[in-house]
């Protein structure tokens, strides 16, 4: 059964610089506390890259994941769809970003999820809110030091 999950953060920094956090993914190790690797798979023909394997700690396992990237509304929106998941039919997404009136970045995160093995609701609930603690509290404390 598919969840949803959409979060709102205002990040001190500029847009700009939190959609280059973003689409730095060999980075992500470094403060996405979860992921454990990450492989650019294919890169399009402005060198951003369009395919991206991710190895996460999930459930206490290894779990991967291959996601697809839309820069087509850059650098106002990053979306993404999951083209292969060892766990998980669907793991969709997007952040929207937008300017603050002070210059920060309004960024809001949405996830569609589909798991391909059925969890109790409660472990569900655990996996989306340290999902969305990564994409954003982690995303800020990255972007802001």
């Amino acid at each position: 059964m598919e969840e949803q999950v959409t979060e709102r953060m205002v990040i001190r920094a500029s847009p700009a610089h939190c959609f280059q956090v973003l689409t730095d993914f060999e980075r992500y190790p470094e403060w996405a506390a979860d992921i454990k690797a990450v492989t650019v798979d294919e890169r399009d023909d402005e060198d951003r890259p369009v395919e991206v394997t991710f190895r996460a700690a999930a459930f206490g396992r290894s779990t991967s994941y291959t996601l697809r990237y839309d820069y087509s509304d850059a650098p106002g929106r990053l979306s993404w769809q999951q083209v292969r998941g060892d766990v998980t039919r669907r793991l969709d997404g997007s952040y929207d970003i937008e300017a603050a009136d002070d210059g920060s970045a309004d960024i809001t995160y949405h996830l569609v999820v589909d798991l391909k093995v059925p969890l109790p609701v409660f472990v569900k609930r655990r996996a989306e809110g340290r999902i969305t603690y990564t994409a954003l509290k982690e995303l800020r404390a990255r972007v802001e030091s």
